[in-house]
């Protein structure tokens, strides 16, 4: 099998639903992707975002699970930087408890959401956060059983023990976190739908690749429909923005007016704004595959995982269908139709 095909999903909320209709209808979708044949179903996790539902991609994971026969399910992904790593690893072990060899444990970096929102996580913690990797190596350890009778929290045991632990997932857009991930044995994600610069992620693959012999799955924005000019129409022009604050730390966000924000909430009045191009994919099911067939054939790409950024459902659920029909019976994917 060439290629497999996954799916990434922000839980939106399109403009004149409300909250508990899209969550259902999000339900809907992986539930058809379950069908269809897809391979995973990851949910992001935003917070402060009215349009966005998945704030707690755990408990999405937990009820899709619960409403899915077959197709893996999980976080893509958890933000570390605002949890325990006691609790994320409590948490996903549980879950692979429920559904064993099932469950993915992606974890990302970011902050999520604006700065009012990140604090508000934090409320009542300390003000200085580990470093990152160190918080990352510490989940690993309770979820692995690895953590040494020298570490100050060895006997912590973040139960209950699944037979099969949740695939631990790494996403990053660098060179830096492909080697983390490979220094932790972890998968890896390159999160193209937030940088498709094609030398920036070649060289990640390359770090990869050599520490592991394994390839990174590829996130990218893809979308289908019955004509080409339907899909340009539906997507629309996708542009990203990362912000780059005096204090060092950056972000992507969706517009330069939500840039600008980001900046006034983090007190900050030194910043840059760098317009970034991600990797977007869209037209008809033969023409995204061709596509990816391209990507396959020039980084080894094993799978996809597919943000798509149009808001309606029943768009969304038909190119899931479209993509079906056009590649999985040519990768070795299910392509059933739609119950």
């Amino acid at each position: 099998m060439p290629y497999r095909l996954s799916i990434l999903d922000k839980a939106l909320v399109p403009e004149g639903t409300t909250p508990q209709q899209s969550l259902a209808e999000t339900v809907a979708s992986a539930q058809l992707a379950d069908r269809l044949g897809f391979h995973r179903y990851w949910f992001a996790e935003h917070h402060g975002m009215p349009a966005l539902g998945s704030t707690a991609p755990e408990a999405l994971a937990a009820y899709v699970l619960a409403s899915t026969q077959r197709i893996r399910v999980g976080s893509g992904g958890v933000m570390l930087q605002h949890y325990a790593p006691f609790k994320v690893a409590e948490t996903f072990n549980l879950l692979a408890a429920l559904a064993p060899g099932r469950v993915d444990l992606g974890i990302g970096k970011a902050p999520g959401g604006l700065p009012r929102a990140t604090r508000a996580l934090r409320s009542g913690l300390a003000d200085a956060q580990p470093d990152f990797a160190d918080k990352l190596r510490e989940l690993d350890a309770f979820v692995f059983g690895r953590l040494g009778d020298e570490h100050p929290l060895a006997g912590a045991l973040a139960g209950p023990a699944p037979a099969v632990p949740p695939a631990p997932i790494l996403l990053g857009a660098s060179a830096e976190s492909a080697a983390l991930a490979a220094e932790l044995d972890w998968g890896f994600c390159y999160a193209g739908h937030f940088d498709g610069d094609p030398d920036r992620m070649a060289h990640a693959f390359r770090v990869y690749r050599e520490a592991t012999g394994r390839t990174p799955l590829l996130a990218l924005v893809a979308f289908a429909a019955p004509s080409e000019a339907e899909a340009q129409r539906l997507v629309g022009p996708l542009r990203l923005y990362r912000v780059r604050l005096a204090t060092g730390q950056k972000v992507n966000v969706g517009t330069p007016e939500a840039a600008a924000e980001f900046a006034r909430q983090s007190g900050v009045a030194d910043y840059s704004v760098e317009e970034i191009v991600p990797n977007v994919i869209s037209g008809t099911g033969a023409q995204v595959r061709a596509a990816l067939d391209e990507i396959h054939g020039r980084l080894g790409v094993e799978e996809f995982v597919m943000d798509a950024p149009v808001a309606a459902h029943d768009a969304r659920r038909a190119s899931l269908e479209e993509l079906a029909r056009a590649i999985l019976p040519h990768v070795g994917g299910v392509a059933r139709a739609a119950a």
